[in-house]
């Protein structure tokens, strides 16, 4: 059985539930393709919802999910090695692979197998780029590169600083090689939901992360030595929570930062998706109550000869 399944969608659209529900029907085994939830001890503020993960009183596996400590550096290139080895591990026990998470640029660069150079971090680079704006450091990318800018991905520092990094060294992304061989035993299912309802779960849950101490997570990662430059690298809660907690913003404002920032993250995810459907991925949409549609869709895809 070389088919897998990948479930991608906007925040707070209901992947995890999903994933789960699928694992268990067809016996499955889930990777994250969350480029947060990689790291320890981030688990309200990325949502790792680990407790989702037990249905019917089994616990599906998940992979990707708490394997590096919050200061060590992640890449899209680790993220496809790490991806394929997963997908030969359950392959290897029979079970099938989901793909699961709302980082496009990772399972983009699985299905359309990117040849991405292993760049290693340039320090006094990145300190350098550090101290620049963000519209400096996009005005340094399209210097070095303007078809390298891509306006609905290059929206932090850190992105910008990792792509001029990369150019910096003199190699580039080459995204050219499609890999039909990946494409063809790829079902992809994308969640889709009304913007009003999306911007509606994203308060609530917003307000519900706070009242599971989403601010005393923070706090702790900062007094296991983690610094405030790198919650700013995180972004989203992480970086207005450090704010607040430097007292340069107060609670309320706070909210208002983090659930305005995330709105914003959500209309950039299905941006991105859309993009994935031009450059030849095809996406099967639903929306979460149509579980039986995509089972059955699901079957037909394993259903047919390999």
């Amino acid at each position: 059985m070389n088919h897998f399944i990948v479930i991608l969608g906007p925040t707070a659209s209901g992947k995890t539930a999903l994933a789960v529900s699928l694992a268990s029907q067809f016996k499955g085994e889930i990777i994250s393709a969350d480029s947060r939830q990689i790291y320890r001890g981030m688990d309200i503020g990325t949502g790792k919802d680990l407790e989702e993960y037990q249905i019917d009183n089994n616990i599906i596996k998940h992979h990707l999910i708490d394997i590096l400590n919050p200061n060590e550096d992640y890449s899209v290139f680790h993220f496809k090695q790490d991806c394929h080895n997963a997908i030969k591990k359950i392959k290897s026990n029979n079970k099938i692979p989901i793909i699961c998470g709302g980082t496009g640029l990772y399972i983009e660069s699985v299905l359309l197998d990117y040849k991405i150079p292993n760049t290693i971090p340039n320090i006094k680079l990145r300190q350098k780029l550090e101290r620049k704006t963000i519209q400096e450091l996009t005005t340094y990318l399209l210097k070095l590169n303007k078809n390298e800018f891509k306006e609905d991905y290059h929206t932090s520092k850190r992105r910008l600083i990792r792509s001029i990094e990369i150019l910096e060294d003199k190699k580039k992304i080459n995204m050219s090689n499609l890999g039909n061989s990946i494409l063809d035993y790829a079902i992809v299912i994308g969640l889709q939901v009304d913007r009003p309802l999306i911007l509606d779960s994203i308060k609530v849950r917003l307000h519900s992360r706070l009242e599971q101490g989403m601010i005393a997570e923070v706090e702790n990662l900062i007094a296991s030595g983690l610094d405030y430059k790198r919650l700013d690298y995180f972004g989203l809660e992480y970086k207005f929570i450090g704010q607040y907690l430097l007292n340069q913003i107060n609670y309320s404002e706070m909210v208002n930062l983090i659930n305005i920032g995330i709105n914003k993250f959500a209309k950039r995810q299905m941006t991105f998706f859309r993009r994935m459907e031009k450059r030849g991925i095809k996406i099967n949409w639903f929306n979460k109550n149509q579980i039986k549609d995509i089972e059955s869709i699901i079957n037909s895809s394993l259903n047919q000869t390999s």
